[in-house]
């Protein structure tokens, strides 16, 4: 995958496989877009949501957004497939972020949470000037499991009954990635 810089701030391309994709910061004109991505069943059993997101929920996330966070999309062939951001601790914690990432249901495997993670991780050690970025992810996503792993996040702890999710407990892992 080759980086290109597109004409306009705060976008950036990646050429995976033969087809573009567009990386680029989110926009309230993504509201539909990013509605229907986290109501996807496969994003959806990644995350904490619930099912039926109503796109006021959406629209403030949109509206509202962390001032010392980031939040981006991944478009390819015109279609909203994935999405990423951190989020800045304040204080104490000033030089860690969380991180959330999803991608569409149909589109996994292509790349794509790669070039959202390779965003998130330049912008967060070259822009933002983070020491550490964090993340909790399902013991049973292997495939994000490895992407994170891929990135140089590594797994702190093992989190027991986390979530409520498709009728059972399931557990997570803490994983991290600490810069220099």
């Amino acid at each position: 995958m080759t980086l290109e810089r597109a004409k306009f701030p705060g976008e950036s391309g990646k050429s995976v496989g033969s087809s573009r994709l567009l990386v680029r910061a989110a926009r309230s004109d993504d509201l539909d877009a990013l509605t229907a991505l986290v109501n996807l069943p496969g994003f959806r059993a990644g995350t904490l949501r619930l099912p039926y997101q109503r796109s006021e929920v959406t629209r403030r996330w949109l509206e509202n957004p962390d001032i010392d966070g980031l939040n981006i999309v991944a478009i390819r062939d015109g279609e909203l497939i994935g999405q990423a951001g951190f989020e800045r601790y304040r204080g104490r914690r000033a030089h860690v972020a969380y991180i959330g990432i999803g991608v569409h249901d149909d589109h996994r495997g292509t790349g794509v949470g790669s070039a959202l993670l390779g965003e998130l991780v330049d912008a967060a050690d070259n822009w933002f000037g983070l020491r550490r970025l964090e993340l909790t992810v399902y013991a049973d996503n292997a495939a994000a499991i490895a992407l994170y792993r891929k990135f140089g996040f590594e797994p702190e702890g093992l989190l027991r009954a986390y979530a409520f999710r498709a009728g059972a407990y399931a557990d997570a892992l803490t994983m991290a990635r600490l810069r220099g």
